[in-house]
């Protein structure tokens, strides 16, 4: 695979942005093409971008085949490792080759071909990533519900994407408990305008032995292993690059979800290009990313990614803690020579919660282990500092989105790494004009908060529109600054151009006037020694406009008095922000509410906080009774 010409992040990021044509054509050649593209970026319908236009490719292709081919059929593409099952699987890539083929040959056989969706409801087994390069393989356009998803989550994605088939499966294993999937998808199909023709089911009878078909009129339900015997084998389809290779559902502020749409060309260029210059990964390097397939970082850095560079993936179905223990995440690095690991601060926090010392750490070899990766939330200076003293390993952040589908900054470890700044993911990647603007659109100066934008065009392989909804696209990202995409984050650049991602605009408050960064005070209470993790939410203050109050959740083992505690957070906030910031208020609890990638849901805390009827709690929710359980100490701060 060739690297970027440009031997500097600094060149390249100039050269990506001054002239996006030569620079991306350039990257492409990492492709292969079924009619190799020669324009790399289409502005004639701006803000709707399409790149390489011309071009023509297959990205099943380009995951399996090309390497196959190349003699890398006997390398392991995907190892499964499942510590809820105590199971784990190596296919190689001839295997999987075979593997895809045959389920693209069956869904053929169901009547999908180029251009028609199928839902994906899957827990986190190899099947999953195999459905989803089987609809790659036809043309066909997936959408992945994350496993688990209420019926009337997954009703509104299907009747939104109206596919033809439902790939399913008996269920997820969580660590105390099982969650079967018929009765999601059966009642999702009875709330359903749209009736998709069949359902095929990845069957899991070891651990859901009693589970029948269910009735659903009109719909048809088969096992996986029944619809492969005696289909042909399905070749790729070429397909534009402009074409759609998947949907992915995105949290809406209407409470309807946003349906990502990522095409084919830019994604294979963009993601197979990050993974040297971003990651530092390489042909034959084992690379895990803890994630599901259900996320973004799932589709891009689980599934794509390392198979578009030829490199080995881990599918874990575990926890960082519970399965059994904190040391659950060095287990599955050591056991299979992981070359980095890529996850959510937030499970970096819980390891740290369950193992302050670190002592999980010592019990494992990782010598292969290079980096720790973090993205999905701000990787906070003091989760940053421990993970870095205990694994003694490069800690880099990087931030990015669902609508961009890969990095938008980061310390290139591939390219050209760079000083490590806690609680900043470093600087922009090439392809992102990342600027910062104040309310009426202008530039604001190195070192000053604002609003974190990207001037259009954006990168290859973000978002090329939201699904049959472009006046939503429009008005969700590119109204606030003509021009610009807006990230819906706040920040700053400093004078050194190194990025601070201070969090969601709306976690901006104002407090006398005085515009305040929640997540500033996050961080600065995430120092304290007694301190897991903590969240910030501004709440309505008659006298102030609105009134920062935090919520804090110890690390294992400390048994702190409260009042103390929250004299000592008092006084380490006043120290580092302000007087101005008038923050007087901590209350230790048990847990924070969070969905199922890690975000802690902020919003949620402070509707309640402010006594709101109609509370937005989303369906991506991890744990709901943690949200009932730290009500009652929302309201009271009421």
């Amino acid at each position: 695979m060739s690297e970027t010409d440009s031997s500097t992040y600094a060149a390249a990021h100039q050269r990506s942005i001054s002239d996006p044509d030569a620079f991306w054509l350039e990257v492409a050649r990492d492709i292969d093409w079924t009619t190799p593209p020669t324009r790399a970026v289409d502005g004639t319908e701006a803000p709707f971008y399409r790149w390489f236009p011309d071009g023509e490719l297959n990205t099943s292709y380009n995951a399996i085949d090309r390497h196959v081919a190349a003699g890398r059929g006997d390398q392991a593409a995907y190892i499964w490792d499942s510590a809820v099952t105590g199971t784990t699987e190596t296919i190689t890539y001839s295997q999987l080759q075979e593997q895809v083929a045959a389920f693209a040959g069956a869904l053929a056989a169901e009547g999908v071909g180029k251009g028609d969706r199928v839902v994906i409801y899957m827990p986190m087994v190899p099947r999953a990533a195999i459905a989803m390069l089987a609809c790659a393989r036809l043309g066909a356009v997936h959408s992945v519900v994350f496993g688990g998803f209420a019926a009337p989550e997954l009703a509104i994605r299907i009747d939104d994407a109206r596919p033809k088939v439902i790939v399913t499966s008996h269920g997820g294993i969580e660590p105390t408990r099982k969650v079967p999937y018929f009765p999601m998808v059966a009642k999702a199909l009875e709330l359903t305008s749209h009736t998709p023709g069949s359902v095929i089911v990845a069957p899991r009878h070891d651990q859901f032995p009693d589970e029948t078909f269910p009735e659903t009129p009109g719909t048809t339900w088969s096992y996986w292993d029944d619809v492969v015997v005696d289909v042909s084998p399905a070749d790729p389809v070429p397909v534009a690059a402009t074409d759609p290779l998947y949907i992915l559902y995105t949290s809406g502020t209407t409470g309807l979800p946003k349906g990502v749409v990522r095409d084919n060309g830019g994604h294979a260029v963009a993601l197979a290009w990050s993974m040297w210059n971003v990651y530092g990964i390489r042909p034959g390097d084992v690379w895990w990313t803890a994630s599901d397939v259900g996320w973004v970082v799932g589709h891009s850095y689980i599934v794509y990614a390392p198979l578009l560079v030829g490199a080995t993936s881990i599918i874990y179905e575990g926890k960082p803690v519970g399965t059994p223990d904190a040391g659950a995440f060095w287990r599955v690095a050591s056991q299979h020579g992981a070359t980095a690991l890529f996850t959510a601060p937030t499970a970096v926090r819980a390891i740290r919660k369950e193992d302050p010392d670190g002592a999980e750490v010592a019990k494992y070899d990782l010598s292969t282990m290079r980096t720790l990766f973090c993205a999905g939330e701000r990787l906070d200076p003091d989760t940053y500092q421990w993970a870095t003293d205990k694994l003694g390993k490069p800690v880099i952040d990087n931030w990015w989105q669902t609508e961009t589908g890969w990095p938008i900054a980061s310390n290139m470890r591939g390219l050209d790494p760079m000083p490590i700044k806690p609680g900043s993911p470093t600087v922009p990647v090439p392809g992102y004009a990342l600027v910062v603007l104040d309310s009426r659109g202008n530039e604001v100066p190195a070192g000053e908060e604002g609003n974190l934008c990207i001037r259009l065009p954006m990168a290859p392989g973000t978002l090329s529109g939201l699904w049959n909804d472009d006046e939503r696209f429009l008005s969700s990202y590119m109204s606030a600054f003509a021009g610009y995409y807006s990230t819906g984050d706040g920040g700053y650049i400093d004078a050194d151009g190194y990025v601070f991602v201070m969090g969601r605009t709306d976690d901006v408050i104002n407090v006398a006037g005085h515009r305040l960064s929640t997540g500033a005070m996050e961080a600065v209470i995430a120092k304290h020694p007694a301190v897991a993790e903590a969240a910030v939410i501004g709440v309505k203050d008659q006298l102030k406009g609105q009134r920062p109050v935090g919520y804090v959740v110890l690390k294992a083992g400390e048994v702190r008095d409260p009042e103390e505690l929250r004299t000592e957070l008092v006084a380490m906030v006043r120290e580092e922000i302000g007087a101005v910031a008038t923050f007087r208020d901590c209350t230790v609890v048990q847990g924070l509410p969070k969905t199922r990638s890690g975000k802690i849901l902020r919003k949620t805390m402070r509707q309640i906080a402010d006594g709101q009827e109609d509370v937005t709690v989303p369906s991506t929710i991890e744990d709901p009774a943690v949200l009932d359980a730290l009500t009652p100490f929302l309201r009271r701060d009421k």
